[in-house]
């Protein structure tokens, strides 16, 4: 396939078709179901799949269809459909997945820029969703694109776009589930919702962390009291909070320490992590904005990547029964809620880590409180099938002929519960999960941006791959 002209493609649908539309999308405030629980009244997911399926119409690939699939009252589904090119018939479907639906806009954004205000800066669009990742499904359409410019081939590809991603994806099972029979054997699964630790060169992510949540209240009393008089005869419900966190938790260390969390971690992916920390030293301990004089866990670069893409961590993300300090009067309070994130080894079987966390927290409290668990949900980590040597010779090829730079596999920290759905339910497949996003584009927080020549670079890259795997 003639790079020129992929090259070529790319850049000139990037600059005059895609950042437009990609723009608008930016403006629609589609949160996700789980952020907007009327999101079907105040229609903004679909007004964001109305947005890009009138610009995936407008492409008028020869061939392709373009349908919005809805399963009663579940968030929808956009799909492009495009058929093979003539010498890939019998490759199977080409899965190319992304999503429109975006997470809160929070405050703090930076003077001149809002969650939904698009603004084109020195190569960065800034706005929620650009980078996470709205620009998911542009790309993999350009992509093909430029595939058929330069002469290449592709097997049958499916653009699949959800809209509830970042509310777990408690919708996608029925909708694969829906669509099976009419996407066939999947035969290669393109994700773009991730990204790596520098923009210089193509990061594969390897693995991905599954994950076990709850929020556990314990109540001390039917309401709540003078804190002079009841202190030191009622026990504080923090205090008992504390105690049990400590069951699962070291926290000298921040160990997860319930067997059924921890797996022990692959040989591959420890040598895939001491070559991620060989070329990009230092990434992850300056990938964060640590206040004052804050410190990372450790001072080891390898330790951190495998803390963040193979050890189990907890994060309380949350918090209620808790007055504001300004408002607090001398109460001890009736009841306290922790919202608990723990994310889990990508091996881990997170239903019996789940309830293994479960049985820690309700079994034997302290002064006989009462413990309740609410919001509990679990979901499976995923790790990335060997690579097939088809698919090492096309990376080699996009290392050298589009970063200049060898590419790297490195475990992500975070969750996306569609790989694993598609790795139990495709598990012949080859999986191509990748991205734009850096170390600082800001996803899920203020001053969110998407790099536009990396986003580039991966189309031309994605190109490259389609076209490698319809000739493998």
């Amino acid at each position: 396939m003639e790079q020129r002209t992929v090259r070529d493609t790319v850049r000139g649908l990037w600059a005059n078709d895609v950042l437009p539309s990609l723009s608008g999308l930016v403006e629609i405030p589609a949160l996700s179901q789980a952020f907007d629980k009327d999101w079907a009244r105040s229609g903004q997911l679909d007004a964001a799949v109305e947005h890009v399926r009138e610009w995936l119409i407008a492409r008028s690939i020869p061939g392709a269809s373009v349908e919005v699939v809805r399963l009663g009252d579940r968030s929808p589904v956009l799909l492009l459909d495009v058929p093979a090119t003539a010498g890939a018939q019998d490759k199977g479907t080409v899965l190319l997945y992304g999503h429109l639906d975006k997470q809160p806009p929070v405050g703090g954004w930076s003077d001149g820029l809002g969650p939904w205000k698009p603004v084109l800066e020195d190569g960065r669009l800034y706005g929620r969703g650009a980078a996470d990742d709205g620009y998911a499904g542009y790309a993999a359409t350009v992509a093909l694109e430029a595939v058929r410019a330069a002469g290449g081939e592709h097997a049958r590809a499916v653009v699949l776009l959800e809209t509830g991603e970042e509310s777990g994806s408690p919708d996608l099972p029925a909708y694969l589930e829906h669509l099976s029979e009419r996407l066939g054997r999947v035969s290669f699964v393109v994700c773009l919702d991730s990204g790596g630790n520098d923009y210089e060169r193509l990061w594969l992510t390897t693995s991905l962390r599954g994950l076990a949540q709850v929020h556990v209240t314990v109540r001390v009393l039917d309401s709540a009291q003078h804190s002079g008089l009841a202190s030191g005869v009622v026990p504080s419900s923090f205090r008992v909070l504390r105690r049990l966190l400590e069951r699962v938790e070291n926290a000298e260390t921040g160990e997860v320490t319930l067997a059924e969390c921890t797996v022990e971690i692959p040989a591959n992916r420890i040598a895939e992590a001491k070559a991620t920390a060989e070329v990009a030293p230092g990434a992850m301990g300056k990938a964060f904005p640590l206040y004052g004089d804050t410190r990372p866990v450790s001072d080891d670069e390898l330790e951190l990547l495998l803390n963040n893409g193979w050890r189990p961590t907890l994060s309380v993300i949350g918090a209620s029964g808790f007055p504001e300090p300004a408002d607090a009067g001398n109460v001890l309070r009736d009841h306290s809620t922790l919202a608990l994130s723990f994310r889990l080894p990508p091996t881990a079987d997170s239903a019996a880590a789940l309830a293994a966390i479960s049985e820690a927290l309700t079994t034997d409290v302290p002064y006989g409180a009462t413990v309740e668990l609410t919001g509990v949900e679990s979901a499976d980590g995923w790790n990335a099938p060997d690579l097939a040597p088809w698919l090492v010779s096309a990376l080699a090829q996009v290392s050298d002929g589009v970063f200049g730079q060898q590419w790297r596999g490195v475990g992500l920290g975070g969750s996306i519960p569609f790989m694993g759905l598609l790795g139990e339910k495709y598990p012949e497949a080859q999986f191509l999960v990748t991205g734009a996003l850096g170390p600082d584009s800001n996803a899920h927080v203020p001053d969110e941006w998407l790099h536009l020549d990396q986003a580039q670079r991966v189309t031309e890259a994605v190109a490259h791959i389609l076209d490698a795997h319809a000739r493998g």
